[in-house]
């Protein structure tokens, strides 16, 4: 099991391909504060509404100062139909080897309908302007989630 990141680490770089197979470092946005946030898969209910629930607060987080990236296994085609259906306007990143997922905790056992399987884990991660870690929230809802990031961060 990967080791979760709390406040204060180094969060680990990554560059990764989006959804039009240009790849996005994570160093691509220093100086800006990024949420990360990682998602099981691409056009499932959950996914669908937490990804639609970030675009949809994106303006207000941008103003705040926040990029949005979600990550998830899925190859960068998937990505793209998943952006289209659901007009998403979040930066989406394809971590098919899972190795991005692992070293920022999102990747291993959980709990799903009572049995312990190993998948991702949905979690969101707070990287401030330096690349540290603020806040690490993990095993999270995809239904509410957001208000309550815009709520904890004070936007």
């Amino acid at each position: 099991m990967s080791e979760r990141l709390t406040a204060g680490d180094t969060a680990p770089a990554f560059s990764l391909p989006d959804a039009d197979g240009n790849t996005v470092s994570l160093a691509d946005h220093k100086g800006r504060k990024v949420v990360v946030y990682f998602y099981p898969a691409a056009l499932t209910p959950g996914c669908t509404k937490q990804a639609c629930d970030f675009t949809d607060n994106l303006d207000l987080l941008a103003g705040a100062g926040y990029d949005v990236i979600g990550i998830s296994p899925d190859k960068p085609e998937k990505l793209a139909k998943f952006r289209e259906r659901e007009n998403l306007k979040v930066t989406l990143l394809s971590d098919p080897s899972k190795s991005v997922l692992e070293s920022y905790g999102a990747f291993g056992q959980k709990m799903m309908y009572g049995k312990t399987v190993t998948g991702v884990i949905r979690s969101t991660i707070i990287v401030d302007e330096e690349g540290t870690v603020e806040r690490a929230f993990y095993n999270v809802r995809a239904t509410g989630h957001v208000a309550k990031i815009i709520k904890d961060l004070g936007i």
